[in-house]
């Protein structure tokens, strides 16, 4: 049984020419490769089944981004341009309960040796510093796992 035809994708010459382009280059992404690749074949007149079964990915996803690009397709390119048109959509998710400048009172805690807090010890493990953090109120509340992690990301973002 046929399911409903999916809309008309028609790209103009620029549009082509900048996703086989994208399509192309060798540093592109492979993710945004595939649904430029995606958009090419909606153009030529294939439906969603016949692309998925050619590009070997789900129907859903050919869906998903075929409707996309027709809800971006009265933007010109230079308003939005190619690479934002086929990056994912802002997720939603719970927003960050520690802020930026909490994390950096976290680093300096860390590069701190811990006599100074009182504790006795020689180097900082998770838990001391996660104790540490709790007792000097900068949050009210972490995991010793949370801790590392945030250190991990605020050292790695500072070189």
């Amino acid at each position: 049984m046929r399911g409903p035809k999916p809309p008309a994708l028609t790209l103009t010459d620029a549009e082509r020419q900048a996703l086989d382009q994208l399509v192309r280059r060798y540093t592109t992404p492979q993710q945004l490769a595939l649904r430029a690749r995606i958009i090419l074949a909606a153009d030529t007149g294939l439906n969603n089944a016949q692309i998925a079964r050619l590009l070997k990915v789900q129907v859903d996803t050919v869906r998903l981004w075929r409707s996309r690009w027709l809800a971006f397709q009265p933007v010109s390119l230079s308003d939005l341009p190619l690479e934002e048109r086929l990056t994912d959509a802002p997720r939603s998710g719970k927003p960050a309960i520690i802020s930026a400048e909490q994390v950096c009172q976290i680093v300096a805690l860390a590069c701190e040796p811990p006599a100074q807090g009182a504790r006795p010890i020689s180097q900082w493990s998770s838990r001391e510093l996660a104790d540490e953090i709790i007792t000097r109120k900068i949050v009210p509340a972490i995991s010793r796992r949370h801790a590392s992690r945030l250190l991990k990301r605020g050292i790695s973002n500072r070189t």
